[in-house]
């Protein structure tokens, strides 16, 4: 009897087993397994996670070296797409533009986007082309870039009357200063008067104590340093166990910052009140504050103070770390090139002259600087991967069947360092720039793309450079630089770029500031 239940058992077991794989064939003949991009063994629940090494674009460059330029991975729950090549971001961009348009929801967008009202992560549709248009009519259009230069050349010019003064104690040896701190106070300065008509910090306090503990609480508030997507993004579970404090330093930024910008908005609508006062009237352009104010009466139900505070936040946080790292990494890279240094500044002393400020329309006239940032772009890009994209819809990618609610990662990093597309790529040659004439910029942009491409493009990259370049030639005109960092970051520049482009964004970086004698 005892046998004969056991040989039922194993029966049952068989045909278990038997329907379970019946089930599995079934699926596939039915729903057969699409031509999905190659991808490397995946593990349960934490799926490629395991092969994350190093920094996340230098990972993902070694395994597009081995599988191809297009490659599907899983991050946990979440599915990726990885890019590296060209003609793959030329197909994302064109042919898929539409079906990448979007942005995946995470952590950070939940807690500080103004419930996906933030330009850089509202889901593509209506607010998203409402949003656009309003930042390139207040902040892109050539109409403000012309207005928003007074501020810029004002700027630059508080900047090197502060770093005169700081160094006139110390003529022949010069002064050690903080480019980072400078240069962050030089950029957020115009940012802020941008948008609400006064400085972050003032002239007397630029350099001082005084101006960098405001700094360093303006870090706080906009630049903590955490990315679009973390790992709790992908390993939900992780947030019960509070993983590394995560959520809780986004939940901090997000009270900070809502702290400060109702207080802001609460400011400028008592003045409103108080003085009742008519820019126009007195010739005043009103500030970018008082404008989305004005338009609040008359469509409350559209521009609500979240929507407000989310185009403010795009203007701080998008316009002011990624200029100010540009400015400081195209610093280094001179410091570390003196040959290049020289031919910059012949450039400069030659077309502007040391009679009088380098200011806008003296870019055209420049063309070397451009060569140097450019080349500074595609070496230290302060966003070595772009901002995620998101698929609507499935598509196609390298001939590859990519399924919707796909996120699409663009390795720029690799790209820009691609061996078939640059000549000797790992080298600092801004040269290679001088032979981009107009005709070929469209299809050379496929391969440098450090604002990204198609319809989420960043909207500020004619501001961005502006601003650089006028920091930058600025700085060369006016003083003589000498490295202090310790030498083995100039030793492999590559190594300490990939170890700090995240973290080093509230590092010092020092170097001896010396008046030119003209």
């Amino acid at each position: 009897m005892q046998n004969f239940y056991n040989s039922n058992s194993s029966y049952y077991y068989l045909a278990i087993i038997f329907i379970f794989f019946l089930i599995i064939l079934l699926k596939h003949l039915i729903h057969p397994k699409k031509n999905l991009p190659p991808s490397p063994l995946s593990l349960p629940i934490i799926g490629h996670l395991y092969l994350i090494k190093n920094s996340l674009h230098q990972t993902l460059n070694s395994l597009s070296t081995k599988y191809g330029p297009v490659i599907y991975l899983r991050f946990g729950c979440r599915n990726l797409l990885i890019v590296s090549s060209r003609s793959s971001v030329e197909e994302c961009f064109t042919k898929n533009d539409v079906v990448f348009a979007n942005r995946p929801r995470s952590m950070l967008g939940d807690r500080v986007s103004f419930n996906y009202t933030s330009l850089f992560l509202a889901p593509y549709g209506q607010l998203w082309r409402v949003l656009r248009r309003q930042t390139a009519i207040e902040f892109f259009s050539s109409n403000s870039l012309q207005k928003s230069s007074l501020i810029r050349n004002e700027e630059i010019e508080i900047l090197i009357r502060s770093l005169f003064k700081a160094s006139e104690n110390n003529t022949r040896g010069g002064t050690r200063v903080d480019l980072n701190c400078w240069a962050f106070t030089f950029v957020f300065n115009i940012m802020m008067r941008i948008g609400t008509g006064k400085s972050c910090v003032c002239e007397e306090d630029i350099g001082m104590e005084k101006g960098k503990k405001i700094i360093e609480e303006m870090r706080g508030v906009f630049f903590a340093n955490l990315l679009v997507l973390n790992v709790c993004d992908f390993l939900p579970i992780l947030k019960w166990f509070g993983y590394k404090g995560i959520e809780k330093k986004i939940d901090l930024m997000s009270m900070k910052r809502n702290k400060f910008l109702n207080k802001l908005l609460d400011e400028f609508r008592h003045k409103k009140n108080s003085s009742g006062s008519d820019h126009e009237a007195k010739g005043k352009k009103a500030t970018l504050v008082e404008t989305l104010l004005s338009l609040q009466e008359f469509e409350p139900e559209f521009y609500t103070d979240d929507l407000i505070k989310s185009l403010l936040v795009a203007l701080f946080v998008a316009g002011t770390e990624t200029t100010s790292m540009t400015i400081q990494w195209a610093m280094r890279l001179l410091l570390a090139h003196p040959k290049v240094f020289q031919k910059l500044r012949f450039e400069i002393d030659s077309k502007v002259g040391n009679n009088r400020l380098l200011n806008d329309s003296d870019f055209n006239n420049l063309p070397y600087l451009q060569c140097v940032i450019n080349e500074t772009l595609r070496l230290y890009s302060l966003v070595p991967l772009l901002l995620p994209h998101y698929s609507l819809e499935d598509c196609s990618v390298g001939g590859y069947h990519v399924p919707k609610n796909t996120i699409l990662m663009v390795n720029a990093w690799a790209i820009h360092r691609d061996p078939e597309l640059w000549d000797e790529p790992q080298k600092f040659i801004p040269e290679r720039f001088e032979d981009m004439d107009g005709a070929k910029k469209e299809g050379f942009n496929y391969k440098f793309i450090p604002f990204g491409m198609g319809r989420r493009a960043c909207p500020g990259a004619k501001m961005g450079m502006r601003t650089v370049s006028l920091g930058l030639g600025s700085l060369v005109q006016w003083f003589d630089w000498k490295n202090v960092e310790l030498d083995e970051n100039y030793s492999n520049m590559d190594e300490y770029y990939n170890s700090n482009v995240i973290s080093s964004k509230d590092k010092p970086f020092e170097a001896i500031c010396i008046p030119r004698q003209h």
